[in-house]
């Protein structure tokens, strides 16, 4: 049976002696906050039940006495999908799960799909089938039911036995580096969230604007973001998509005439009026060196020689063409931004020698 660990002493105590891995999950609760609130943390010392912890973050001293296990070097973190896990870990207990290895991205690079969720992954490895019934269920409630805690000791239960099948092939194909940068740069990445430096390229519609509007339409998203942070808040609770890039076209020459804006759009944040104006009217002291979100106007005929290029690759490697680069990351090196971010590394020691005569670099 597992284990329900409410006290920080029975925590401590079952981690005595530690293994050199452990699978590690949360169940968290976002709809109302802009940081994800940790209400359950799921570890398996091994791939037993006997072995399943199912601890209470939200007991008193809990989250402190999680932090050593979490930064522990020395035990090696196993997890499905983590980016959103890695978020409630830093903000809830201060500190992130090092070192990790991402069952998702290692199955990509084993060649058995993109994004594979956790149910599907373990039913390919170990053709078991299991319950999706808790997925949307309440984990704040104490007590937690039945359903919930077998629920939650699945998402953990086998992930000792996927680590297990998926390294055995990383180390075969001689890949295992590769998911070490990968897993490396998810951690820097969660460690350095400051926020997306130029937010505006990731709404469509930014493209429809010219640079000034583009630029005020960053200004926006800045703000809108610090909001939400500060306030514990949703970002479409401060201002929501569509009226931030209203704001940023119409370009309101006075407070009077934002104000005007606001008050005929039913949710729009009145209360913050005047923040949201200064925000609109002052310029960033970067926005000159802001990208622009582009429309059509790349060379498509280059971007279809780049993809093909991708996907031969893949082909061999016999890995998704997404996990090798995706369209965006293609387009972002027509538009000159270099071998950034998750370009860098390995996959440009593969895919430069291919794509820079394409892209007359």
């Amino acid at each position: 049976m597992t284990h329900w660990i409410d006290t920080p002493d029975a925590l401590r105590a079952h981690l005595q002696d530690l293994p050199p891995s452990i699978g590690l999950d949360t169940e968290f609760i976002r709809e109302r906050t802009y940081w994800p609130q940790l209400a359950l943390v799921q570890i398996a010392l091994a791939d037993t039940d006997e072995a399943i912890l199912l601890v209470d973050p939200r007991a008193p001293g809990m989250c402190e006495a999680l932090a050593p296990l979490l930064t522990n070097p020395d035990v090696l973190k196993l997890m499905h999908s983590p980016s959103e896990d890695l978020v409630a870990f830093s903000h809830s207990c201060g500190v992130l799960p090092a070192p990790l290895f991402d069952t998702q991205a290692a199955a990509a690079l084993c060649g058995l799909g993109a994004g594979l969720g956790y149910q599907k992954l373990v039913q390919t490895v170990t053709d078991i089938n299991l319950s999706k019934g808790e997925t949307r269920s309440d984990w704040l409630r104490r007590p937690l039911s039945s359903a919930q805690l077998d629920y939650a000791a699945d998402d953990v239960r086998h992930l000792h036995t996927l680590h297990q099948a998926l390294d055995a092939q990383l180390l075969h194909s001689g890949r295992g580096a590769w998911l070490a940068e990968d897993c490396a740069r998810q951690l820097h990445n969660a460690a350095n969230d400051d926020g997306e430096r130029w937010p505006h390229l990731g709404l469509r519609s930014a493209q429809f604007l010219d640079a000034s509007g583009q630029r005020r339409l960053l200004r926006l998203l800045r703000w809108r973001e610090a909001q939400a942070r500060s306030s514990d808040r949703p970002r479409s609770w401060i201002l929501d998509n569509e009226l931030a890039v209203t704001l940023a076209r119409q370009n309101p020459p006075d407070k009077r005439a934002c104000s005007a804006l606001l008050d005929a759009a039913p949710k729009s944040p009145r209360s913050l009026r005047d923040a949201l104006w200064q925000a609109l009217d002052t310029p960033l002291e970067d926005e000159a060196d802001a990208p622009l979100q582009r429309g059509d106007d790349r060379d498509k005929a280059q971007l279809r020689a780049l993809q093909q290029s991708v996907g031969a690759l893949a082909a061999e490697l016999q890995i998704p063409e997404t996990v090798l680069a995706s369209r965006r990351w293609l387009e972002s090196l027509q538009d000159g931004h270099g071998w950034t971010g998750a370009l860098a590394g390995w996959r440009r020691q593969l895919l430069e020698p291919r794509l820079a005569p394409l892209l007359g670099r």
